[in-house]
């Protein structure tokens, strides 16, 4: 099993699918971080489920996703990883301001978020004029699946996350998603 840390823990057990989720750089104030951080009672899995209900409302920070353009550009790094075997994935969405995957990995999953993100966030910085500024938020959050269910259960939660967030009525109407037709 690999294992690291930056500022979440990162474990990585052989031959596991992974749930991996990141998000754009400030598309959460820190007021909102730091209200989700400080409840004790509320359980991992409930937080998360907090963090990305707040991603949903898109109140806040950028929201370059929603952009058609940028959007795929980043669908091209997550389809080109499959291509280059370095893993392969089950289900992706790309949302206004966060991207969720299920993966199994081939490699150690840190090369993969690097591949993703770093490629992507020069492009996507590039069509929209930037230069020199953050993308993509360092970290990212990960979760090994640990059964056929939960396998199962997190794979419709990523094609219904469009869904979820009002976008669509099916999720095969989101065109940045492994769901759509």
């Amino acid at each position: 099993m690999t294992y690291y840390e930056r500022k979440l823990p990162h474990w990585q057990p052989k031959g596991q699918h992974l749930f991996v989720t990141w998000r754009l750089y400030g598309s959460l104030p820190h007021s909102v971080l730091a209200k989700l951080r400080s409840d004790p009672e509320v359980e991992k899995g409930r937080r998360f489920l907090q963090f990305d209900a707040e991603l949903h409302k898109v109140v806040s920070g950028p929201h370059w996703l929603d952009k058609p353009e940028i959007a795929t550009l980043v669908q091209q790094e997550i389809l080109r990883l499959v291509q280059e075997g370095l893993c392969i994935v089950h289900s992706y969405v790309i949302m206004p301001n966060h991207v969720h995957m299920l993966l199994d990995p081939k490699v150690e999953l840190r090369n993969i978020t690097k591949a993703i993100k770093g490629r992507s966030a020069i492009t996507c910085n590039q069509v929209l004029g930037r230069s020199g500024e953050h993308f993509w938020q360092d970290e990212s959050y990960d979760h090994w699946v640990r059964n056929a269910e939960s396998l199962r259960k997190i794979q419709a939660y990523i094609e219904r996350n469009p869904v979820l967030a009002g976008l669509v009525i099916k999720p095969a109407d989101w065109h940045w998603s492994s769901a759509h037709k």
